[in-house]
């Protein structure tokens, strides 16, 4: 038993603990993947080491020649004898193209030299070699290797290759990496890129049987490449969604499989094309995306998530239906597909999906787009779910929004519905204020002196930061940056709560803005406060997609404020 067969058993003993191959920061869903279904495969690994072999790894690695430091004159010659391997293995299978078995030992000799090759990912300074010698290029075309109709004992080794060079890529665009060599960094990226990386690595993982470790490995380095290029340069999430990203993403999401890392690590990948791309919000709802999302959370209405890692599976399918509804073709969709009801169900059910539907159902009723969404709210009886939530707040889950964040949410679906129901629902909307003594105007009260405490409180804040700024001879530049400091302490939620406020008292029975004045005079509150407020919302607000619908916003809530 030589050196490298012992090696290969202690670092496979210690395969649990750490990777040999890659230093970087350890993923939840790689963590997931070591703790899912995996138990059998690892009962079968091999035992630890005898200390007679532990001496012999010992003696041995003494033994051992130093090897040389890898600088430009060294990575040339090593990927000289790549490509000289590439070459010979290309060459032969043109020669014996129905003969696998006479490439067979090239097919080795390619696959050990890119495992040599691992060691370029110590050195992001030296990248542009890479390029500037089309070995991306190389790489890349291996991933094209044929092996239909092949003995499946050459189709299993080339298969072994291709996983290879995907765990090379993978380790050479790590983010840790990347981030140590601009320069270096820059130019493999956009080599990939620019080689349609994304396209190569999605008709791969096509080919790849996730029911074998190494392939299911494979797919999780593919995922763990593309989601590095995406965080590298964010502005090619749209350019990958179209080269077939999208519809290996949603396949995979939608099978039938037990649940797994690589299932978790779609959803994060849809997540993030989503959330960095309008044009992919768009062409999710086009390959019938939001019917996907719906009917993979429809699982959670009545069944909470198994394990951490299936809770950070429905929370990625809930940002990803957030982010497909901010375009208005995908709310339509979603108003179909029965989405409303769905979400309604969550929220009568109270499991974990309670929260984070919350948050959905406000991004499908906010603004003029989500008028539908809000008629329908009402006549599928969402009143009597939203409205007790509305009374007391949900306490935060395992994941998902804060008891804060929540809170806004409720504010904003309940003003969504004053802004935009007509009618029949709107009198029904109405008349809750009424109920119970008006405890619904009770509440609301209770909400506008809370935020409104908050709001004074990092107003104060920033006073002091702007005086001692002053006192610096520093200049006060930039406004926006302090407003978005109160929206984010607590204006916003404030101004939607004064909003609900004046909409009920211009539309509603006298008795409830009788009930209004009362409380604020009980609470030494302001009217004066209230409109002060409301005309800076009307001032801040906007659309910049319609001049029209916001002018027509401020002049509603400016007639409000002169009205209450």
């Amino acid at each position: 038993m030589d050196v490298g067969e012992l090696l290969s058993k202690a670092l496979s003993h210690k395969a649990d603990k750490s990777s040999s191959k890659n230093p970087s920061i350890k993923r939840k869903s790689d963590a997931a993947y070591e703790n899912g279904d995996y138990d059998k495969r690892r009962r079968e690994e091999p035992k630890g080491i005898t200390d007679e072999e532990r001496e012999k790894i010992l003696e041995m690695l003494d033994n051992e020649p130093e090897t040389e430091a890898l600088d430009e004159t060294n990575l040339k010659k090593m990927l000289l004898n790549f490509e000289k391997r590439v070459y010979k293995n290309q060459e032969q299978r043109i020669k014996y193209p129905d003969l696998p078995e006479k490439f067979m030992d090239s097919e080795i000799e390619v696959n050990e030299i890119i495992q040599q090759m691992h060691v370029i990912a110590t050195a992001p300074d030296l990248y542009h070699i890479l390029v500037d010698l089309n070995t991306v290029q190389s790489l890349l075309q291996l991933l094209a290797h044929e092996n239909t109709d092949i003995l499946y004992k050459i189709k299993t080794l080339i298969q072994s290759c291709c996983v290879t060079v995907v765990d090379l890529i993978q380790e050479l665009t790590d983010v840790d990496t990347l981030n140590e060599s601009e320069e270096g960094a820059t130019a493999v990226v956009d080599s990939l890129l620019e080689k349609q990386v994304v396209a190569i690595l999605v008709q791969n993982l096509e080919r790849l049987d996730e029911n074998n470790k190494e392939e299911a490995d494979g797919v999780h380095n593919t995922l763990s490449i593309i989601e590095n290029v995406t965080e590298f340069r964010p502005e090619c999430c749209t350019e990958a969604a179209q080269q077939g990203l999208m519809v290996w993403l949603l396949k995979r999401i939608k099978s039938k499989i037990p649940f797994d890392a690589n299932k978790l690590y779609a959803s994060e990948i849809l997540a993030i094309i989503l959330q960095n791309s309008d044009e992919n919000r768009l062409l999710i709802g086009e390959y019938d995306g939001i019917d996907v999302l719906l009917q993979q959370l429809a699982s959670y209405k009545r069944n909470d998530p198994s394990n951490k890692e299936e809770l950070e599976y429905m929370e990625n399918l809930f940002d990803s239906m957030c982010s497909c509804l901010m375009r208005t073709e995908n709310r339509a969709k979603f108003l179909r597909g029965e989405g409303l009801q769905l979400m309604n169900l969550m929220l009568r059910e109270k499991k974990l999906s309670r929260n984070s539907a919350i948050k959905v159902l406000n991004h499908a009723m906010s603004g003029p787009e989500g008028a539908d969404n809000s008629q329908k709210f009402v006549d599928i009886l969402g009143l009597r779910t939203i409205f007790p939530l509305f009374m007391k707040t949900p306490k935060q889950a395992k994941a998902g929004p804060s008891s804060e964040e929540l809170e806004e949410h409720i504010t904003s679906i309940v003003a969504s519905m004053m802004k935009n129901c007509q009618a029949t629902q709107r009198q029904r909307l109405v008349n809750k204020y009424t109920e119970n003594d008006h405890e619904k105007v009770e509440r609301l009260l209770e909400l506008h002196f809370k935020y409104l405490d908050k709001v004074r409180t990092v107003d104060d804040q920033i006073e002091r930061e702007k005086q001692r700024m002053k006192n610096r001879g520093e200049e006060i530049e930039d406004d926006d940056e302090f407003y978005i400091r109160r929206l984010e302490a607590g204006l916003f939620t404030l101004q939607l709560v004064d909003y609900i406020m004046l909409e009920i008292c211009a539309t509603g029975p006298s008795s409830v803005k009788q009930r209004v004045m009362q409380i604020l005079n009980m609470r030494g509150g302001s009217i004066k406060s209230i409109r002060s407020i409301m005309r800076e919302y009307a001032g801040n607000i906007g659309d910049a997609k319609d001049p029209e619908a916001k002018e027509q916003e401020q002049d509603r809530i400016l007639q409000l404020v002169d009205k209450f």
